[in-house]
């Protein structure tokens, strides 16, 4: 959404997928988890009174909007992306298949994964840990507002300090606000390393991946 409060920022858009298209060149397989936070935040909603598998429900439609938007401007750049969606909505993308996805990966194509897990009580972070270990993904790398994890807000506490790596055990234990439990249990499960960088950097998507820039590794 940019600088906007809610909705899209087509130059906002553009450039986060030019950072894709940067790391794609690479030779990079990329399989993308977009969260729906610009449009509608379920958990906002509940806390408002809404019930909680109708909000969450609404967001994961949320994301499937933003799937499309990232898709369009991928492709207007010589792209070619699929949409997978965990809720079926033939007409505007395709259904989740795992074998389907990696298919989508070994031809280059890039797969936008949208629509979470297809279920409420889940948030977008618990679907990319999910479709990550589901794919075979070498990292998961997470894509916020700052760079890295810190002990506090830093954006609320000048003194917080930053981390350049952690254990899944310390996230969890800590409470430590970067991803919400489920998706640290499942990456650590399954020896999922996070990656957590800033996407206002420029080219901080192709720096992490080449192992510089500033982020934080959780493993």
């Amino acid at each position: 959404m940019g600088s906007q409060q809610f909705g899209h920022d087509l130059p906002t858009i553009n450039r986060i997928c030019e950072e894709i298209k940067a790391a794609h060149d690479l030779g990079l397989e990329i399989c993308m988890v977009v969260g729906g936070g610009n449009i509608f935040r379920g958990m906002n909603a509940a806390e408002a009174g809404m019930e909680r598998a109708s909000a969450d429900y609404m967001g994961m439609l949320a994301t499937v909007m933003n799937a499309l938007a990232l898709q369009n401007a991928l492709e207007h750049m010589g792209i070619d992306t699929r949409v997978l969606s965990a809720i079926t909505m033939n007409e505007v993308s395709e259904p989740f298949v795992r074998r389907r996805a990696i298919r989508h990966l070994e031809r280059g194509r890039i797969v936008i994964c949208a629509a979470g897990t297809g279920n409420p009580f889940f948030t977008t972070d618990t679907a990319a840990a999910l479709r990550a270990i589901e794919l075979g993904c070498e990292a998961l790398l997470k894509g916020t507002q700052v760079d890295g994890v810190y002990s506090a807000d830093p954006k609320k506490d000048s003194s917080a300090t930053r981390y350049d790596e952690l254990t899944y055990k310390k996230v969890l234990e800590n409470d430590l606000k970067v991803m919400d439990g489920s998706a640290i249990a499942l990456a650590r499960e399954n020896n999922l390393p996070i990656i957590v960088f800033s996407l206002h950097e420029e080219d901080s998507l192709k720096q992490v991946i080449q192992g510089k820039g500033i982020s934080t590794i959780i493993k």
